[in-house]
């Protein structure tokens, strides 16, 4: 079981706060104005990791406040993560942050992806699907007005660009590959003006466009090219090794093979 803790104050990425944050053996990670803070327990620890939260918080604020700067409770949210088996065990009361009771969020938005306390994804996949239409439609009725390669560079924009964000987070089940795919079906339909009883295959072809599980399983395969070769951030790269540089593995029969190592993850 997680907690995910998300501030949104404009804050500087400074070693001292990092130091703040994990002097109560919490993980913190900083990306712009963005502030997440980690930490995990066991469905009977949970008293205990809010407890630490709550005091994390405080101590930020308390450094926040010598350094002239403001956190904003009310733009704080708890995010309890678990397992669909493990839900009736997370708590459901609010936590003290800062003299303010902040209640558990079922979903958090996170760098623009929505994150479900069951980490399945199906908020952000929602949003992704509508927020596609919602283009595909804008576009279809300026269409007659667009010379065909504007038309493409429009939808590859405002369509294709959304679906292959954050990729690496896409559930395999089949149900929401289809979802997706239909938008990229709808997308190639209304480059080419075709019915919606046209074959789309030919016109995915005609694009270049790979069907969604071949689009992830292309990009993750860039992906670990480049950590491999040294041109991904270090946290990837550290990440992910070959079979033969694993110790204890240089005996077995896959120590032979192109095979890589994920490291494993709390």
């Amino acid at each position: 079981m997680a907690i995910i803790y998300t501030i949104h104050p404009r804050i500087l990425y400074v070693a001292d706060l990092l130091s703040h944050v994990q002097h109560h053996q919490l993980s913190p990670h900083v990306f712009a104005d963005d502030t997440q803070i980690y930490g995990l327990c066991r469905p009977g620890s949970t008293d205990d990791l809010s407890r630490r939260v709550s005091n994390c918080v405080d101590d930020v604020s308390l450094w926040m406040r010598a350094n002239r700067l403001q956190l904003n409770p009310s733009k704080m949210e708890v995010l309890w993560c678990s397992s669909g088996q493990r839900r009736h065990q997370i708590p459901t009361t609010a936590i003290c942050i800062c003299s303010t009771l902040v209640q558990p969020a079922a979903t958090v938005q996170n760098l623009g992806v929505f994150i479900d306390a069951d980490v399945g994804m199906k908020a952000h996949i929602a949003a992704t699907v509508r927020s596609c239409f919602a283009a595909l439609l804008l576009v279809r009725s300026v269409r007659r007005c667009l010379p065909h390669q504007a038309l493409l560079t429009l939808i590859r924009a405002l369509v294709v660009s959304k679906v292959d964000y954050c990729f690496r987070c896409w559930p395999v089940s089949p149900v929401i590959l289809d979802r997706l795919q239909s938008v990229l079906n709808a997308g190639a339909r209304l480059i080419f003006s075709a019915r919606w009883s046209d074959h789309i295959t030919p016109l995915l072809h005609d694009l270049h466009w790979l069907q969604v599980p071949e689009r992830i399983q292309f990009r993750l395969c860039v992906l670990a090219f480049r950590c491999l070769h040294g041109t991904a951030p270090t946290y990837l790269a550290e990440s992910l090794q070959r079979t033969t540089a694993v110790e204890g593995h240089h005996h077995l029969r896959s120590a032979d093979t192109l095979l890589l190592t994920v490291s494993p993850t709390q």
